[in-house]
């Protein structure tokens, strides 16, 4: 959805129509004098519904008087990427930057707003129900409006779980778009479990999803490390290698082999950037952890049946034969 496609002077009240439909009620405020423009999108992932929002810089609030209204009893969690703000809800207040994320209830009356007006507001915000999350209410109450830094640990991979969430969820089908749905209750409730001291109320599944998650992050992170093997794996998160291979069991690939494909991947994009032309094809095999060039070659041809110098070559005169 775009005002776009709306006359300049109804653009800010229908954006607070979308706001109203897609989050809950709202009024927004303080419309910039030089015009307003804003877009919004929304994917269901099953009883998740994944939102982003972006507009002029401008101020909005919920009132007492809204909730009683109406109470879609959700939370709402919200990366920031756009400009800094601050928000207010439930006697708490905080500041946001790019980067950082938030907790909020359509149980109680909020406020928020942009930190100046030079650049617009942007969030991916994932809304789930109320009941879907495991943490006594007393918790996330003090959670609310609350800074959250997506730099670090299990924030930084909701932070770019979310990130890949606005990216990809429309390229999904109804299953996966399930199954991502769960992934993203179980790293919220794992981001605020850490910072609530609650741990123990995440269900034995809820963890072990978790995880997973945080060993395909590390994974990605550590691709170019030729040490990266699954007893390095498994040492790190304080498991034994067998639960780590029985984890992977429902996984298309075994650990190794998706180390390997990860690599590959990021081989073959390698070779196809222009920038990257004159980089030798061995230092961009060591980049992504392959020591030995004779094992990179064999490997890249049985995954997309050419040699890394074909496809080198094919990315830079598309029209050969």
């Amino acid at each position: 959805m775009s005002s776009a496609a709306v006359p300049a002077a109804d653009r800010f009240e229908w954006f607070a129509d979308v706001i109203a439909g897609e989050l809950a009620p709202t009024e927004l405020l303080d419309p910039p004098a030089g015009g307003f423009r804003a877009e919004a999108g929304a994917i269901e992932l099953d009883a998740v519904l994944l939102s982003t929002f972006e507009c002029s810089p401008c101020q909005s609030r919920r009132t007492p008087a809204q909730v009683r209204q109406n109470d879609p009893e959700r939370f709402q969690f919200s990366l920031l990427t756009g400009s800094p703000m601050w928000l207010e809800q439930n006697r708490n207040g905080c500041e946001v930057n790019p980067g950082d994320m938030v907790l909020l209830d359509t149980a109680h009356a909020n406020a928020a707003g942009a930190l100046g007006e030079e650049h617009e507001i942007r969030n991916i915000v994932i809304q789930l129900p109320r009941n879907e999350l495991p943490l006594p209410s007393d918790k996330t109450d003090r959670l609310l409006a609350q800074r959250i830094s997506g730099e670090s640990g299990m924030g930084a991979i909701l932070a770019a779980f979310m990130t890949s969430l606005e990216s990809h969820a429309s390229e999904c089908g109804p299953v996966e778009r399930s199954r991502l749905g769960r992934v993203a209750v179980d790293l919220i409730g794992a981001v605020l479990a850490e910072r609530s001291d609650t741990h123990d109320a995440l269900s034995h599944e809820a963890r072990g999803r978790i995880l997973m998650e945080r060993i395909d992050s590390f994974i990605d992170h550590n691709l170019g490390d030729p040490g990266l093997t699954p007893r390095l794996i498994a040492d790190r998160h304080h498991i034994s290698v067998r639960r780590l291979h029985q984890m992977f069991q429902d996984q298309e690939d075994s650990v190794a082999a998706t180390i390997r494909r990860r690599r590959l991947e990021h081989c073959h994009t390698d070779l196809t950037r222009p920038e990257l032309l004159t980089r030798p094809i061995g230092a961009i095999a060591a980049r992504w952890g392959f020591g030995n060039p004779a094992v990179f070659s064999r490997a890249f041809r049985e995954a997309y049946g050419i040699s890394p110098s074909e496809r080198r070559a094919h990315a830079a005169d598309p029209g050969q034969p």
